[in-house]
């Protein structure tokens, strides 16, 4: 029933509005571009129809997506990158594990204490998440208060070891370059909420293709699938 009601009033089935969001999600596509690879496919609809199904539909494949992932380790590697909405740079916090697993993300307007804190409850309330072991951190000074108001709030185990090595955090930086690539093939964020939203679509589906998940996706025809069953829908 409830992922009957997810698609309730759409005039297209919900396996074409899934296909149009994990494409744009997943690949360098422009809106328009996905208009026109559904065209091939006798389909006609407007692009700001598929935007508004990317902007539903995104932040619900990442909420479904993280009750299958496989736990991370104890091994943090925190940094964050830049990302442009509505001409304005705002920071994009990211954590993988020592294997590149995604952790967690947290877009930020500004790059201080409380965005470093926000972040850390944000990855801390994860089910996948594990409680760090060692964090290793850039030169960004407000990485060890944002840690050690944490840890006096005991939300962070006392005996966690804060490394500022750069060389372990290059595992993060590369992983950024995923993200990077797709967001930089688009037309720029409106608004803080779209980029939210449709960040999130894309860090989940990074996190299918890097294979996190329980069921062992390890083809393109595999993450249809999976993806289709989050939904509730038959391949």
């Amino acid at each position: 029933m409830e992922n009957q009601s997810l698609f309730r009033w759409k005039h297209y089935q919900p396996d074409i509005i899934l296909l149009t969001v994990r494409w744009y999600l997943r690949y360098n596509l422009s809106f328009r571009n996905v208009v026109e690879m559904m065209e091939e496919r006798g389909l006609s609809m407007a692009h700001t129809t598929i935007m508004r199904w990317v902007h539903q539909y995104s932040p619900e494949l990442d909420e479904r997506v993280r009750r299958h992932l496989r736990p991370t380790n104890d091994s943090w590697r925190v940094d964050e990158t830049y990302i442009k909405v509505k001409g304005q740079w705002m920071y994009l916090y990211r954590a993988v594990d020592s294997k590149g697993n995604t952790i967690d993300f947290y877009l930020s307007k500004a790059r201080d204490k409380q965005a470093a804190k926000c972040f850390f409850k944000k990855a801390l309330r994860s089910f996948h998440v594990s409680k760090p072991r060692v964090i290793t951190i850039d030169k960004n000074p407000t990485y060890p208060v944002a840690i050690q108001e944490l840890k006096e709030e005991k939300r962070m185990p006392e005996g966690i070891q804060i490394r500022q090595v750069r060389y372990l955090n290059n595992i993060v930086e590369q992983d950024h370059r995923f993200i990077k690539k797709r967001v930089r093939s688009m037309l720029g964020f409106k608004s803080y909420e779209t980029a939210t939203y449709i960040l999130s679509g894309i860090e989940a589906m990074h996190m299918i293709k890097k294979g996190q998940v329980h069921q062992g996706v390890k083809s393109a025809q595999n993450g249809v699938g999976f993806i289709y069953k989050l939904f509730g829908i038959a391949s």
